[in-house]
């Protein structure tokens, strides 16, 4: 990396207050690489260069920093200095930072704006947490459909450099409300005297402004698009969505996501910046549940201590008849949840689902049964009949229907849990694995010795 190579050099004109050196070394650096030095040097140092890079360059890099590494400038650069660089944010990226902050703090720093942009900065923080609104920026650039192409590239000329992206421009009427978008591609091939509304379609895509932030992503992977509008409940265009903020919205849901995948509740925080208390109050009440649960395998095989003290060998064979139950049911829960996360499938197939399932679990059962049986069988002549004795095909028989009983089982409830969690309006990611293997050990147990009290009734037991 650039930053990684030049780091040492960058640290010597610091401490030789060579910032002429400075400014010039770092003029043709992107606010990407920039973000990445600065992560790299200690907080005194940070503040140096944010101090000598042009506003512009300044807050836009500070766009791409970790929040941690944020408030530590915001902290550093004192409030002069801090007032410049949020006033020339990104009114998108300038909401996520002030979002994260405690109370006071947001109030002592949306007091540092100007009055233009302390007017964006309510609006956007106005809207509803994880909405659409908190994401968007008003920074877009909006034509009339009465123009002709002459004067929209007027209009581009003039206010186009404030413009979040300048490859579409929306076509507003004289309330503001939406009408159309159409490309700068098609303005530019156009000819000159060519009206707006001659390059209109019939339809628009937009969002709305108070729509949860996790609709963005499923619009913007079904239409492939760089930005989107956004309205209001009425229709008027309040602002734009750009893919950059839609892939910070998919990268914190896949997150989330995951961590509930673990068994635990989703951290609001970094996981280097959450409090030691924060840290176990996501993480000890699913650990508790899932001990409590756990109990139950233990209640349920106290039940066959008789069994178990009449045929020990069936005490080897519950790891293994827990563990397989549990890797099904988990396989088959993370791949619904996963295909309901990216829209392949919705409540209304959970009949195709079932049945594609039983399929696949009644195929995987009788694969590991077999093995199982045929590893009772096979390590029960290697010991001449002393690990099972003469009863030993019997009880590979009581592994093998047991191992396809359970992965059938398990399967077929890590399927299906998703879907009814769905249709009680709760987040299917909550039937984590570790929750769908619990529930699955406990069942598995019953199963396991039902069918071993079945076939050895009267040979046996």
């Amino acid at each position: 990396m650039l930053g990684h190579l030049l780091l040492p050099e960058i640290q010597d004109m610091v401490r030789q207050g060579d910032f002429v050196g400075l400014r010039e070394a770092l003029a043709d650096w992107q606010p990407p690489d920039l973000a990445e030095l600065i992560c790299e040097l200690p907080p005194g140092d940070e503040a140096v260069i944010f101090r000598i890079l042009p506003r512009e360059v300044a807050a836009e890099a500070f766009g791409y920093l970790p929040h941690e590494d944020q408030e530590g400038l915001v902290r550093a650069l004192g409030d002069e200095k801090t007032a410049e660089l949020l006033d020339a944010m990104a009114p998108d990226d300038r909401t996520a930072f002030l979002e994260e902050l405690p109370g006071e703090v947001t109030r002592r720093l949306l007091n540092l704006l100007s009055p233009e942009e302390l007017s964006v900065a309510k609006q956007l923080l106005g809207y509803p947490e994880d909405s659409i609104g908190r994401r968007m920026t008003p920074d877009y650039l909006a034509i009339r459909e009465e123009w002709n192409v002459n004067q929209v590239l007027d209009h581009v000329r003039r206010y186009g450099r404030h413009s979040e992206t300048l490859d579409i421009l929306y076509v507003t009427n004289k309330k503001g409300h939406l009408l159309d978008a159409v490309s700068v591609r098609d303005i530019l091939l156009a000819a000159p005297d060519t009206i707006v509304a001659d390059l209109m379609g019939e339809e628009v895509i937009s969002l709305k402004a108070i729509d949860d932030q996790e609709t963005a992503v499923q619009e913007f992977r079904k239409y492939d698009v760089v930005a989107l509008p956004v309205t209001d409940t009425s229709g008027v265009l309040v602002g734009i969505l750009t893919v950059d903020d839609v892939l910070d919205v998919a990268e914190e849901e896949a997150t989330e996501d995951i961590q509930k995948l673990g068994g635990m509740e989703a951290l609001d925080e970094p996981y280097m910046r959450i409090g030691y208390t924060d840290m176990l109050r996501k993480r000890a009440p699913w650990l508790v549940l899932l001990f409590i649960a756990e109990m139950g395998a233990t209640s349920a095989m106290a039940r066959y201590d008789e069994e178990i003290n009449g045929v020990p060998a069936l005490a080897f064979f519950i790891p293994l008849i827990m563990s397989c139950g549990g890797n099904s049911g988990s396989q088959a829960g993370t791949l619904v949840i996963r295909a309901m996360a990216l829209n392949e499938i919705n409540l209304s197939d959970w009949w195709r689902v079932l049945k594609r399932e039983i399929l696949t679990s009644l195929t995987f059962g009788l694969l590991l049964g077999s093995i199982g049986f045929a590893m009772v069988v096979i390590w029960n002549m290697m010991s001449k009949g002393e690990r099972f004795g003469e009863h030993g095909t019997r009880l590979g028989e009581v592994l093998g229907l047991s191992v396809l009983g359970v992965v059938m089982w398990g399967t077929l409830v890590g399927g299906m849990l998703p879907f009814i969690l769905k249709k009680v309006n709760l987040d299917p990611a909550t039937s984590s694995a570790p929750f769908v293997a619990t529930l699955i050990d406990v069942t598995g147990v019953l199963i396991f010795f039902n069918v071993a009290v079945l076939l050895l009734s009267g040979i046996l037991l």
